[in-house]
């Protein structure tokens, strides 16, 4: 598969951002979505068991901050996500989850990322990407996504090379990334690549998942967060 046959597939531009896919996760995430053409989910990859993949935290009606976890069926340690699945009861135990943090009464946009959270369909990496589609819908954010699974990125690329791999098969040319990405990559190697290096300056906003924002505040003040940065080198 060529950059060229990606890019013409998918409609990609120049700017990519490469993430995991996170579970519900806070309005900074999306900064990476608004600020690039092509979204990579980054889901050829061993899956973190303590990160943000599967879970996320929100407020319970005392206003303490509890974690909530998407069901997932027992896996091997070096599981990639995109190999995640879920358990045959997983909706029933999701709702079980859910029950401590008094959602019922939500309306608006939260009732409605909520709903499409309820729905389980397919694997888990389906489902949060699924929620991330609903949040930019919600949010009026355009979400242009491909799956690095499908990008056929041989093992052998690790690291700093895997990124930069994946940028040369969707024709990057320029990679945007976390503020916390700076001590991972070598401008140096990514200007070798023809690929201009910048970062997300730090977000400034609540940090709590994005689905306790649209709780708390309306999605016009959200989105207005998501744009309100220029990237830094």
């Amino acid at each position: 598969m060529s950059a060229t046959d990606v890019a013409g597939e998918t409609g990609m531009g120049s700017t990519v951002a490469i993430m995991q896919p996170y579970f519900l996760p806070y309005a900074g995430y999306f900064r990476l979505i608004s600020g690039s053409d092509t979204f990579v989910v980054y889901d050829c990859v061993q899956f973190p068991r303590r990160g943000w993949v599967h879970r996320n935290k929100l407020r319970d009606p005392q206003g303490v901050e509890q974690w909530l976890t998407l069901p997932l069926q027992p896996a091997p340690q070096d599981v990639r996500i995109d190999a995640l699945a879920f358990p045959d009861d997983a909706a029933e135990e999701l709702d079980r989850r859910l029950r401590p943090f008094a959602l019922q009464s939500a309306t608006g946009d939260a009732a409605s990322l909520i709903a499409t959270m309820r729905d389980l369909k397919g694997r888990p990496v389906d489902h949060i990407v699924q929620l991330l589609t609903e949040v930019c819908r919600l949010l009026d954010v355009p979400f242009n996504s491909i799956r690095s699974s499908s990008l056929e990125v041989p093992a052998t690329f690790r690291g700093q090379d895997r990124i930069l791999e994946i940028c040369r098969r969707v024709g990057a040319t320029r990679y945007i990334n976390a503020p916390g990405g700076r001590d991972l990559y070598d401008p140096a190697a990514f200007a070798a690549a023809g690929v201009a290096l910048q970062f997300l300056p730090p977000f400034d906003g609540p940090t709590g998942s994005i689905l306790q924002r649209l709780l708390d505040d309306p999605a016009a003040q959200i989105r207005a967060e998501l744009y309100d940065w220029s990237p830094q080198d």
